[in-house]
């Protein structure tokens, strides 16, 4: 018998696995396995989305105009170098699929977001990981990476699962040593959680030349991950390319209105980044003083790698802190068997997975 067959780079694709959301048998489960906000959306953005209700029988605005405007007011940008899409990972999906295919190579940090080579395979590209200093992107080690036939950079920053980040110097050192032909992505869904003074998102770099674009998200620090919304921002001919490879109606009316709510409340949005400050540097230390390894993080997470034996390993730290109720996120698929990604929670759930993890680690609770 014949049936249809896929292209082969779709076959050759894993698929992506988000977070765990329950332990079965349990109900009081503490969930930081998703890097989902800590404090969930803006009692506006809930609003915003209720009132959407009524009018679930009208298609949403396809060109997304007033959310688009709304984020050209907050960050000083003009409207029409802005595209809308269901989540980051639509625009991700996208730029791969209008810029590279077959014979081509998507390039990303070894430890970047497990959807740049996803993305790369379904448009028929190979996707090439250059290696990373530190658990940081290596500016050097991408630009060697690069051939006649990249089409696509990727670049996280801050880097998800890790929390590091490029300053805005090394960040321009990429740009300036990359083709023109060669488009930078740069994924800044972290960006509102950063406080260090030489970062900057991205807005600089798409201002100053042709190739470069600046992907976000609702779905960490405005508690928007439920309805799946990102933005971008980038030149006018690669946001042009965006608009006529994107389905018509591509965000939802709700999502519309709740993002549109979320992004005006700024209050609550630097509450949010000011209380995930202070909760993370505590957990930190409080890790750090177990004597586990901690990765310096910018976002709403943080890397904790493990020994490399049975009784203090990751998967038995991950079997303990499920056994205690509270999921966090296995990293082996990036390449990282001896670490766990821990979002950062609310205070009461981050003592109490010090408290678990003091126990694992034989040490008296914090």
């Amino acid at each position: 018998m014949t049936m249809p067959v896929a292209k082969p780079g779709i076959m050759s694709i894993k698929p992506y696995v988000g977070g765990e959301s329950g332990i079965e048998g349990r109900q009081d489960v503490i969930k930081l396995s998703s890097n989902e906000g800590a404090y969930g959306p803006s009692p506006l953005a809930q609003e915003a989305y209720i009132k959407a209700a009524a009018d679930l029988h009208r298609y949403p605005d396809g060109a997304a105009a007033e959310l688009r405007r709304t984020i050209g007011e907050i960050h000083g940008l003009n409207p029409g170098q802005i595209v809308c899409g269901s989540g980051s990972d639509e625009l991700i999906s996208l730029l791969c699929s209008a810029y590279a295919g077959e014979g081509d190579e998507v390039l990303y940090s070894q430890y970047g977001f497990l959807m740049y080579p996803i993305s790369a395979k379904a448009a028929g590209a190979t996707p090439v990981a250059a290696p990373e200093s530190n658990l940081t992107t290596d500016v050097d080690a991408l630009l060697a990476a690069v051939t006649e036939r990249t089409r696509l950079l990727f670049v996280a920053n801050p880097n998800n699962p890790t929390g590091t980040y490029l300053p805005a110097s090394e960040m321009a050192r990429l740009r300036d040593h990359l083709r023109a032909d060669i488009l930078l992505v740069i994924d800044s869904a972290y960006a509102e959680y950063v406080t260090k003074q030489d970062y900057e998102a991205g807005i600089e770099l798409v201002d100053a030349g042709e190739n470069v674009i600046m992907t976000r998200t609702f779905s960490k620090i405005h508690g928007l991950g439920g309805v799946r919304l990102g933005w971008a921002y980038g030149p006018e001919n690669v946001i042009d390319v965006l608009n006529r490879a994107r389905g018509p109606f591509n965000v939802n009316a709700a999502a519309l209105n709740a993002g549109v709510a979320a992004i005006r409340d700024q209050a609550f949005t630097r509450h949010c980044r000011d209380e995930n400050l202070r909760i993370l540097t505590w957990t930190d230390h409080q890790l750090r003083d177990l004597g586990l390894d901690v990765t310096a993080s910018v976002g709403n997470f943080l890397l904790v790698c493990f020994a490399n034996d049975s009784t203090r390993s990751a998967v038995a730290a991950d079997e303990f802190l499920r056994e205690n109720g509270i999921i966090v996120r296995s990293v082996a698929s990036y390449g990282l068997p001896d670490c766990l990604r821990i979002t950062i929670g609310t205070e009461p759930e981050m003592r109490r997975v010090v408290d678990v993890l003091s126990r694992f680690m034989g040490k008296n609770s914090a």
